[in-house]
């Protein structure tokens, strides 16, 4: 039974040539803008990986990046085709090498499909990992002076500026840690004495943040200390006041980004309607083949027989191909 049978004049053919061709190329450039992605992604995750947790997240640019190759490759050889179905002298030449491109292209474009889903299944395990990562970066600020941590500090104060963010969820997580090395306070101030005192675990805490959290947009000079106590503050309330620090958290922020670069759809989109568009082609050109008049309407077609049909078609020597392997001594 043949799948979604459609006319094909002369003019239409040409005009289907032309246009795919057009689309074959910019689905090309939505490969390497994916391809691209993938590698900036990979790099940023490595760059971010002292505020992550593990690397499991990394298997989506690695597809991004193959994925991205494989559509520049597909939509290539698109174009390429398209060139050659305007003559039908020359598209011949192709028919040996359209089934195995067909099969290859369609694993690719839904692999592509498949790694948009995976990076939103992916989310939630990359949150958990920045969600940890953060954490102990933040817990760790204070520790300049120990090896392995000694740019601990240097690596949350460029991130908290680079994406203006404070803290993991929010500015109140620096309230829970001593992010003040015990080198810089004076233990002979009643004040230093009075807040290690005041809690089981004898750290220095306070309702401060460090200097990346300012926010240079606002006009208030920046109020990292005493955030919570008003009467420190002239005209100042903490409760309504529009802080001038920035209020979103790091983990937020960082998973927006990631989230962004992840999302290739539109690439997969692109190439899927360029392989639909060339088989219509394909199939409305063979039956050109052999015609004294290459000018006859023809008809094209997506699938010559079932899906199921179609599917087994591939399989069925793949398996075949299995079976001889595992007969061989």
């Amino acid at each position: 039974m043949v799948v979604m049978k459609m006319k094909f004049p002369f003019e239409k053919r040409v005009k289907l040539a032309q246009g795919l061709w057009v689309l074959s190329w910019f689905a090309a450039v939505a490969g390497a803008i994916t391809f691209t992605l993938g590698c900036i992604l990979k790099t940023e995750l490595r760059k971010r990986a002292e505020v992550m947790d593990n690397t499991d997240v990394h298997v989506v640019p690695n597809t991004l990046m193959l994925v991205g190759l494989a559509s520049l490759g597909i939509n290539y050889f698109a174009g390429k085709i398209c060139q050659d179905a305007l003559d039908a002298g020359r598209f011949p030449r192709w028919k040996t090498f359209l089934k195995p491109y067909f099969a290859t292209s369609c694993f690719f474009t839904v692999l592509m499909l498949l790694s948009v889903v995976m990076s939103y299944v992916m989310k939630g395990s990359l949150e958990n990992s920045l969600k940890i990562g953060l954490r102990n970066g933040i817990r760790f600020y204070k520790d300049t002076d120990t090896p392995g941590r000694c740019f601990q500090k240097q690596n949350i104060d460029r991130l908290q500026m680079d994406f203006q963010c404070c803290g993991n969820t929010d500015h109140r997580d620096w309230f829970e840690v001593q992010w003040i090395s015990n080198r810089y306070l004076d233990f002979s101030s009643k004040d230093v004495k009075d807040r290690i005192k005041s809690n089981v675990d004898g750290r220095y805490l306070l309702d401060g943040v460090p200097f990346s959290c300012c926010n240079p947009s606002s006009p208030r000079p920046c109020i990292q200390y005493q955030i919570t106590n008003n009467s420190a503050h002239y005209n100042y309330d903490y409760q309504t006041e529009e802080l001038n620090i920035y209020l979103r958290g790091c983990r937020e922020a960082l998973v927006h980004y990631y989230m962004g670069l992840m999302n290739t759809i539109g690439a997969g989109v692109l190439t899927g309607s360029v392989l639909v568009c060339l088989r219509y082609l394909q199939t409305a050109m063979e039956a050109v083949a052999g015609q004294e008049n290459t000018e006859i309407e023809t008809e094209g077609y997506l699938l010559e027989k079932g899906v199921k049909e179609t599917i087994m078609e591939y399989v069925d020597p793949v398996r075949m191909y299995s079976h001889l392997t595992r007969l061989r001594p």
